[in-house]
């Protein structure tokens, strides 16, 4: 049974969510097309530059990327918090970065409007400050950008994604982590990098060369140049550890986050089970997440989860608010989460 869009994101449940976007017949048409004998890569950079220019219009945050050959992941935060404190001339400010301003809006910016007409503005600019917090509308704003710009280049009309995206709310702590990981360790599962920090395309590899820079300039005058990917990077959301404590943040340290990928790709690629012994990290035993069921998760083509992730008690609870009785994923977050 299928669910409306406006059901599944719910902001009331989760600022977090999982987003998936695939090339129309999942064709590689961002990688190398070995049957065409075409390569697209070049067209990733389009995502990384299209990402940081939205994270400077819209009010969602963004935690982790990865972008593949035929498809692309995101997660998001959105932040409803930073949105409320806009004034109505900064929403229209934003929003003209993207879309014409109707006639009605410029005399209300120029004050020549009626009072009727300041009405109507009045209510025009609100529904855009709550597009802008939005994640169809991000994605409408990502998408058709590149499907544009990817047509002109091929010289050809017609569908260039599969669909619409498909998204997964992130219900608690454990979910997001869950999603991060999966994200970030996306090109190690295809076998396109050996090593997260290898993976260029992703949140990881722009989060180390950007930490890298950043200690190159505390040690010396002159900093090293980060590469081309890592300076084309879209702002990321910062970990608990090293964001502005004024702002909001990943509730875990960056340190354990990496801890937690190694383990996880090195126990992945060499197909090991059952006991961890101490090279388990630490933030698993404090989030109650079962360590052979965190593999499980991690496994390549596995999809364990439906719409959303989380604690069973977070899923169910996610449940009936859509007035369902049950929910995909269930028996997968039993399985993760300890007793």
């Amino acid at each position: 049974m299928g669910y409306p869009r406006k059901s599944l994101i719910c902001l009331a449940d989760t600022p977090y969510y999982h987003v998936v976007a695939r090339c129309v017949r999942r064709a590689f048409l961002w990688g190398y097309d070995a049957y065409a004998g075409k390569d697209y890569s070049h067209r990733k950079a389009w995502v990384l530059h299209r990402l940081r220019y939205l994270s400077e219009i819209f009010s969602i945050d963004l935690c982790a990327y990865a972008i593949m050959s035929n498809h692309y992941h995101l997660v998001l935060r959105v932040d409803r918090q930073r949105m409320a404190r806009w004034s109505a001339i900064e929403v229209v400010a934003r929003w003209t970065q993207l879309f014409s301003a109707p006639p009605l809006i410029e005399r209300w910016q120029e004050g020549r409007a009626s009072a009727a007409e300041r009405m109507i503005a009045e209510e025009l600019i609100e529904r855009w400050r709550l597009r802008l917090i939005d994640i169809s509308w991000y994605m409408r704003c990502l998408n058709e950008y590149l499907a544009r710009r990817a047509n002109a280049e091929d010289e050809c009309t017609g569908r260039f994604w599969q669909g619409r995206f498909s998204s997964q709310a992130l219900l608690d702590e454990a979910g997001l982590l869950t999603a991060m990981a999966y994200v970030d360790l996306n090109p190690v599962r295809a076998g396109i990098a050996k090593t997260p920090e290898e993976s260029e395309f992703t949140s990881l590899y722009a989060r180390l060369q950007r930490h890298q820079h950043e200690l190159a300039a505390q040690v010396q005058a002159r900093p090293t140049p980060r590469s081309r990917v890592g300076r084309q990077a879209p702002p990321l959301l910062g970990f608990s550890d090293a964001a502005d404590p004024d702002r909001p943040s990943i509730p875990m340290t960056f340190l354990d986050y990496l801890q937690l990928l190694d383990w996880s790709g090195r126990e992945r690629r060499a197909d090991k089970h059952g006991a961890i012994g101490q090279a388990l990290p630490p933030i698993l035993a404090r989030l109650q997440i079962d360590p052979d069921a965190w593999l499980c998760t991690m496994r390549p083509g596995g999809r364990l989860f439906g719409r959303a992730i989380g604690r069973v008690e977070s899923m169910r609870a996610h449940a009936r608010r859509l007035g369902q009785s049950w929910i995909r994923g269930l028996q997968a977050a039993r399985k993760l989460q300890q007793a």
